[in-house]
């Protein structure tokens, strides 16, 4: 009877590791990082169409012209963010036990969230309207950073329960696909144009 258990063990793990290894199972899927960054990327041009849109009606290309430069501004603090929040949930996993880990990476996820939640504000306040530019129209974007947060949060608690059952390089190899050109924002100037 004892060998059977034992045979079932083995086969549960050997399971385990393999299914931690494949990079479409659903406890290594970072889709959600792709979504986000699409997200984020997104709401470059409807603001700049929304300014657009302004500075046309009220015949000043300044409008057009200030507010890409200060949008900018903005998108390069949540660009900066996201780069460092890749880096720093990746290094949670590696670097600490697990419930050193889950607090590392709760943090930072905060962090990311907040930084997304006023960069939403921003946009919001310029596309609003009678906004400080006197809009008479709506703009709608698709931009939920609560709810983006705690999908980044679930996908990257699921990686570190991957993670936790892969040994030394495979470890280290499967986080750092999240921090390839992949998930990397495109900059501010390319997504302007």
């Amino acid at each position: 009877m004892k060998r059977y258990n034992l045979l079932i063990v083995l086969l549960l793990l050997i399971f385990n590791v393999t299914t931690a290894q494949k990079k479409n199972s659903p406890a290594a899927d970072f889709g959600t990082l792709k979504e986000t960054k699409s997200k984020i990327e997104s709401t470059v041009p409807i603001v700049i169409g929304h300014l657009q849109t302004i500075a046309t009606k009220e015949g000043d290309n300044n409008i057009l012209t200030n507010g890409k430069i200060a949008l900018g501004k903005e998108y390069k603090k949540v660009e900066d963010e996201w780069r460092l929040y890749r880096g720093n949930m990746s290094s949670c996993i590696l670097n600490n036990s697990s419930k050193k880990s889950k607090k590392c990476m709760e943090y930072h996820n905060r962090m990311f969230r907040d930084t997304m939640i006023n960069y939403k504000n921003y946009i919001t306040y310029l596309t609003k309207k009678n906004g400080y530019l006197g809009v008479e129209g709506d703009t709608k974007i698709d931009f939920k950073p609560a709810e983006m947060a705690t999908k980044l949060s679930d996908a990257y608690f699921n990686a570190s329960d991957a993670a936790a059952r892969m040994k030394g390089n495979q470890k280290k190899e499967f986080l750092d696909q999240t921090n390839s050109e992949d998930y990397k924002l495109r900059p501010y100037a390319e997504i302007a144009q």
